[in-house]
């Protein structure tokens, strides 16, 4: 599903400046997109209006064959049913006591066959690395990176064409991180789900993503697949935000012994390459 932002601005009510000033954005079927930006730059604004959570003060945001503009507002439920948020809060999705009972009412909102219900709630948790048991357990015992992944799960569950992630990997270990990457890709390459992940972490997103919009101050400052954007290491810097450590790592070496490692997602390449020129 494509996402377009045309001249999108926003003010709070009651607020004298815009939060969002002029975006203008495209978002491609099948693409994995990061929004990365400060705490405050506006990125979570910006997925709010995405998700039809808000109405631009003005300009127009079309998803598929949706219109959302001061004039135009969607319905609701057929929108919902096409876009999936996970929040940076997950406990704040939540509405009832036990994670069974969780998915259940996003199966009946969107009037899933009960005969379907079961097999795609446990679906949902073995994609995001949980356990049928889960089910059964109270919501608010779980962990931090369980709520996360619950959080996720509700969304899948319901099949959407969107998925709109806050700053996923708050609160998930090391071995979570790179599984969330592998569902993330899967969701991508077999599904062709569109994917859009609002984040200051660099680490994460460089592994995944196919564009990058960097947002400072309500504006979109910087734009470009990540080979280029990653090597504007002084706009990211004024924008408080930090390289990749392979990306870091290469560009130290060339301003240094004037040698050319090139870009890597991974570290064990990284390594392959340095041994490489070592010999």
């Amino acid at each position: 599903m494509e996402i377009k932002l045309e001249d999108v601005s926003y003010r709070y009510h009651g607020e004298k400046k815009n939060c969002l000033n002029h975006i203008n954005m495209k978002i491609n079927h099948g693409e994995i997109v990061a929004i990365l930006g400060k705490s405050g730059s506006g990125k979570t604004t910006l997925i709010e209006l995405l998700a039809s959570l808000r109405t631009p003060s003005e300009g127009v945001i079309t998803v598929g064959n949706y219109i959302i503009s001061n004039d135009i507002t969607p319905n609701k439920n057929e929108f919902n049913f096409d876009v999936g948020v996970v929040s940076q809060f997950p406990e704040e999705q939540f509405l009832k006591k036990t994670v069974r009972k969780e998915l259940e009412m996003e199966m009946k909102f969107f009037n899933y066959r009960l005969d379907q219900v079961e097999k795609r709630m446990k679906d949902a948790l073995l994609m995001v690395g949980l356990e049928e048991k889960y089910l059964d357990i109270s919501s608010s015992k779980l962990s931090y990176g369980e709520k996360r992944k619950l959080a996720l799960a509700s969304i899948l569950v319901f099949n959407p064409k969107v998925l709109i992630l806050d700053d996923p990997m708050i609160g998930l270990n090391q071995s979570d991180k790179n599984k969330m990457i592998h569902l993330l890709t899967m969701l991508k390459k077999r599904y062709h789900k569109t994917i859009i992940i609002a984040t200051h972490d660099t680490e994460f997103i460089h592994k995944l993503v196919d564009y990058i919009y960097v947002l400072d101050d309500g504006k979109i400052v910087l734009e470009g697949d990540k080979y280029s954007v990653f090597q504007n290491e002084k706009l990211l810097q004024k924008c408080h935000i930090q390289l990749p450590k392979t990306i870091a790592f290469s560009q130290a070496v060339y301003h240094r012994r004037n040698i050319k490692i090139g870009y890597r997602d991974d570290i064990n390449d990284l390594i392959k390459d340095i041994y490489r020129y070592a010999k």
